[in-house]
């Protein structure tokens, strides 16, 4: 699917199944994704994205961990989330079944910006 996404386009659609069998998103591809969800960043290899957040203090760190693997285990699509520092939380998402990045992990992002927000 080529078409330009909005992050709303991504929000309203589920992830799907994924055990391998289909083509990485190219990193320019991503790029333009990524236009649509400001708060996400590309690593250099162009293969996971990620977000930072100061949550501010442990408890909201761990709501938000919470809710994270909530939205998770429904979408079943699953990203690596690291807490440091108490309340700093750091999420980074890669479809593993393909050693780079998918459609579901922008769908991903896009919903885990609404339940963090």
């Amino acid at each position: 699917m080529n078409e330009s996404k909005t992050s709303t386009d991504w929000s309203s659609r589920h992830c799907v199944p994924c055990e391998g069998g289909i083509d990485r998103i190219a990193a320019e591809t991503a790029k333009q994704y990524l236009s649509e969800l400001p708060n996400w960043s590309l690593d250099e290899e162009g293969k996971q994205i990620s977000r930072k957040l100061n949550t501010g203090d442990f408890q909201t760190a761990v709501r938000h961990l919470n809710a994270i693997t909530e939205l998770a285990e429904v979408e079943q699509h699953h990203p690596d989330l690291h807490l440091t520092g108490y309340r700093h939380l750091r999420i980074v998402l890669t479809t593993h079944a393909i050693g780079g990045l998918s459609e579901n992990d922008f769908v991903i992002a896009a919903r885990i910006d609404q339940v963090v927000s």
